[in-house]
């Protein structure tokens, strides 16, 4: 089964303190985008789109020599906003998404969750893991069976949905179909005022499609950048790797 990998990195990222894109910023001696691509070609992935934006010119400079597509995305109105600027580009029957700014998510663990993914005929499956501090992260809401319910981001938690542990990754792999159908459903009814695509899982959750779920044991694996000490962490867990 063909699979295309939508990566997001369109994003400015204003708290690394540096005019740099978030996604250019370097790790180990490559930009953290090129690990994420890396770890897609270990996965044998079909095909890579990186959804563009902020100094878009240098990020397609980076990504297009390692076998990339660029889609752009012209304002960043969230998550949801940007897979759906792939919609023409990704061709796959499978479509995985993927934080660009996210390094540390390695090829086998891409492997698993796909090969879980297309095993079990799921909608859609998300990664997730437990963490002693969740500030900051989506919260996994699961119903009785444990079945994934839905996804809400830390801004519009309720007291005891901020106090779940279970955080998303920003890792996703969806059926291509039922993914941009209900991509154009998406309404931005948030605090930020945005497109997520988390509310696609409510929204597949509420029409009786199966989400999977992936429960990942190395929590350090799927840390996003958003600060200099972020940065450090990870620098610090390729050196102890």
């Amino acid at each position: 089964m063909k699979t295309s990998a939508v990566i997001l990195a369109a994003g400015k990222g204003t708290r690394m303190g540096s005019d740099l894109a978030k996604v250019l910023h370097p790790l180990a001696g490559k930009s953290l985008v090129a690990h994420v691509l890396d770890h897609c070609q270990a996965a044998q992935i079909d095909e890579m789109i990186c959804v563009i934006g902020h100094q878009r010119e240098a990020v397609a400079a980076e990504v297009e020599p390692r076998g990339a597509r660029c889609v752009i995305q012209e304002e960043q109105l969230g998550t949801g906003h940007a897979v759906m600027m792939a919609e023409a580009a990704a061709s796959g029957e499978t479509v995985l998404v993927l934080c660009g700014d996210a390094p540390l998510v390695g090829g086998d663990l891409l492997h698993a969750v796909l090969k879980q993914h297309e095993a079990s005929g799921a909608a859609a499956t998300a990664v997730a893991a437990h963490v002693p501090d969740p500030t900051g992260y989506g919260r996994m809401v699961l119903d009785e069976e444990g079945l994934l319910q839905a996804i809400v981001e830390q801004r519009d938690c309720s007291p005891e949905q901020a106090a779940i542990t279970l955080i998303n990754s920003g890792v996703f792999a969806f059926k291509r179909e039922l993914l941009f159908l209900l991509l154009h459903e998406l309404r931005p009814e948030n605090a930020q005022g945005e497109y997520y695509l988390t509310d696609v899982v409510k929204m597949l959750a509420t029409k009786g499609e199966k989400v999977g779920l992936v429960i990942h044991d190395e929590p350090s694996e799927l840390l996003g950048i958003n600060t200099p000490q972020h940065l450090a962490e990870a620098e610090a867990y390729l050196a102890k790797a």
